[in-house]
């Protein structure tokens, strides 16, 4: 038993506690996040998607606005609620999506 006790200090000794860093680009996409907001969504050029994950919490509203003569997606806007890395993901994907065909975004994947 005390051989045990012993074994499991030392065991928790070794253990360091690492803080978590998000690389520079995900802070600044958190506090100076781009293209917050939304569009009409009345207007026929705008596609609304709405996702959410029940484990975390989250929730992200992401509109685009689409030419419909050349297909190219001219704007972006979203509204997110929940942890940094989801507002700074979700600014990301409107900087990703804007300019870009529809076809070529729609190969966009989350890994």
């Amino acid at each position: 038993m005390l051989r045990q006790l012993a074994s499991k200090r030392l065991i928790t000794q070794r253990i360091q506690i690492l803080p978590r860093f998000y690389h520079e680009k995900v802070i600044d996409h958190f506090n100076n996040p781009r293209n917050v907001g939304s569009f009409d969504k009345n207007d026929p050029a705008v596609g609304t998607g709405l996702v959410g994950a029940p484990a975390c919490g989250d929730v992200m509203k992401l509109q685009i606005k689409v030419d419909d003569t050349t297909g190219e997606i001219v704007d972006a806007r979203f509204k997110t609620f929940g942890c940094g890395s989801a507002i700074a993901s979700s600014s990301v994907a409107t900087e990703w999506v804007k300019g870009k065909q529809m076809e070529e975004v729609m190969t966009i994947k989350n890994t």
